[in-house]
């Protein structure tokens, strides 16, 4: 009984260290596309942003994830932009947190 125990445990354990191992944020990853609409927020803005791909991206873009004022762009309806940072998706929405504007267009 006690090793059928042990057994379970270890089952479980193992199954939530390779959940959470797998949904790790991709930290570096770029995103390319066309800012479809943008909402402003408390310490910067929010751009959607639609890829060649026709996925869609909700950007976070604020002064100090990008490393301060000089990094920071305000971007326009209809900019054609490449970002850099961590990406995350939710059920079924994808969102990056930008940490570098590569690109304005």
């Amino acid at each position: 009984m006690k090793n059928l125990k042990r057994i379970s445990f270890l089952v479980v354990l193992m199954t939530f260290v390779i959940s959470c191992t797998t949904m790790k944020n991709d930290k570096n990853s770029a995103v390319s596309g066309k800012v479809e609409s943008i909402e402003s927020g408390k310490d910067g803005y929010t751009a959607k942003i639609n890829t060649d791909t026709k996925e869609v991206y909700f950007a976070t873009i604020s002064i100090v994830n990008v490393g301060g004022p000089q990094n920071y762009k305000q971007l326009k309806i209809g900019d054609v932009v490449s970002l850099k940072g961590e990406i995350w998706k939710t059920d079924d929405e994808n969102h990056i947190k930008v940490t570098q504007i590569v690109s304005v267009k």
